[in-house]
């Protein structure tokens, strides 16, 4: 199956021609401009057709003369635009054109449609299951719905080689019957829709990037999405972060966002995914904002194991408010594992497990008090030096995802004391063995992650 994104854009497309927020400047600036989502398959099956989409095809050389089947999932007007059908009376093809969407899209068919061009509408709903030329469709339920469109649907679709595709736009968090239904399904592409970024207005109908994130971990839980799964984010608006920034957020979840004209192969083989870096380490100062970047990092995976390093503190309250606000913010599906031996840990883990490692100062404060490393002798120092080899060990063997979270010491002042000294060096020669053997290394200031690596 070969899919060409014709559009990869929200309803207003990217940037919003009336918009000057940063995110619509920055597309302005480098020339980019991305076009309402729509797709072409094999050249024959059209994705959506809102007014952008016979455009953008022009614009990237394709003809939609071969077109046959068209599926539309509502009838918002940047994803039907039955003007299209009235400029296609106007040419000389006379084969018939399957039209398939809700109600409220083959409502207007009639109006658009030349008579010399014959077209065969197929209203559907979810649960549907029909056939158009070589390809196979299911129709599922979307979290996407107004009362002048009624409920949109989104499409399972299997080509004619096997291959499976779901499209899944316009829709917030799937339903719980859609969840249900692509159980298994194993699929060889997801193009999800992403709308809101960072706005924090996604509403119900609509997947802002936190959400995003939790949606293709659920669909990884139920086996919809595996290893070899390529995942898109499309219909893309304002509110996410310039293209680069976008890019670096989304390939931490084994996802890409790709541009408008992108063609897509779908391989039979099931090898179509973009892999997401096994081994990160983020650092930063104290309140940089390192752990919820490291903590972004994983949203997408369909579990995590937590290792939490800090020794117990009886008696501090202060300390006890800030693991229970770290607590609260980690997803639900997360495990916690406290006072972690993370040697151990990553040990014993296997190919698909998720590990995140917060944070390495904390641990090493817990390896130099075990091994009595705070003194000055030389026995003591060859068991902490054991203890950080038996780390560095277990990071470059383990077959798990693995993100660790560092404190950036080196940058400050030369500490006044022989143990504050002893602390840092360590702890920068443990980075520095973890970075060697890194696929990313992120530095975070002002809650701003640099890739360094």
């Amino acid at each position: 199956m070969d899919v060409l994104l014709l559009g990869t854009g929200s309803a207003d497309g990217w940037p919003n021609p009336f918009c000057e927020c940063r995110s619509c400047a920055a597309m302005r600036v480098a020339g980019e401009v991305r076009a309402q989502t729509a797709a072409l398959v094999d050249g024959t099956l059209m994705l959506e057709c809102g007014p952008d989409a016979p455009r953008s095809a022009a614009r990237l050389g394709r003809s939609l003369a071969g077109v046959r089947h068209l599926l539309v999932t509502h009838a918002h007007p940047d994803h039907w635009g039955p003007p299209a059908l009235m400029w296609r009376s106007w040419t000389q093809a006379r084969h018939p054109l399957d039209i398939v969407g809700p109600p409220a899209v083959l409502a207007s068919v009639a109006q658009w449609a030349g008579e010399q061009q014959p077209v065969r509408p197929h209203a559907v709903k979810a649960g549907d299951r029909l056939r158009v030329g070589g390809y196979n469709v299911r129709v599922l339920a979307a979290a996407h719905s107004t009362p002048t469109v009624g409920p949109a649907v989104l499409y399972d679709l299997t080509g004619p080689d096997g291959t499976r595709l779901l499209w899944a736009t316009d829709t917030g968090p799937l339903p719980a019957r859609t969840l249900d239904e692509v159980r298994n399904a194993a699929y060889d592409v997801v193009l999800l829709e992403e709308t809101a970024g960072d706005a924090g207005d996604a509403g119900p109908h609509h997947h802002d990037l936190k959400g995003y994130a939790a949606t293709v971990a659920e669909l990884r839980r139920r086996g919809a999405v595996t290893t070899g799964t390529r995942v898109a984010a499309i219909h893309l608006g304002h509110g996410n972060p310039a293209p680069p920034e976008l890019d670096d957020r989304l390939r931490a979840w084994g996802v890409q966002a790709p541009r408008d004209g992108t063609a897509i192969t779908i391989a039979p083989d099931g090898h179509n995914a973009w892999p997401a870096p096994r081994r990160v380490l983020v650092l930063g100062g104290a309140r940089s904002g390192k752990s919820a970047i490291a903590e972004r990092m994983l949203a997408a995976e369909p579990s995590v194991t937590y290792l939490a390093t800090a020794a117990d503190r009886p008696g501090d309250a202060e300390w006890a408010a800030r693991v229970r606000r770290h607590r609260e913010r980690r997803p639900p599906w997360w495990q916690t594992v406290e006072n972690a031996d993370v040697p151990a840990v990553l040990r014993s883990a296997t190919a698909g497990d998720a590990i995140l490692v917060d944070d390495l100062g904390l641990w090493l404060d817990c390896v130099l008090t075990t091994t009595s490393g705070w003194a000055a002798d030389a026995r003591a120092g060859e068991a902490t030096t054991a203890a950080l080899d038996a780390l560095l060990a277990a990071w470059l063997a383990t077959p798990a995802r693995v993100v660790a979270v560092a404190p950036e010491v080196g940058a400050g002042i030369v500490p006044a004391t022989p143990a504050g000294r002893r602390f840092r060096d360590e702890l920068g020669t443990v980075a520095a063995g973890l970075a060697a053997g890194c696929d990313e290394v992120w530095l975070v200031t002002a809650g701003l992650p640099r890739r360094l690596r």
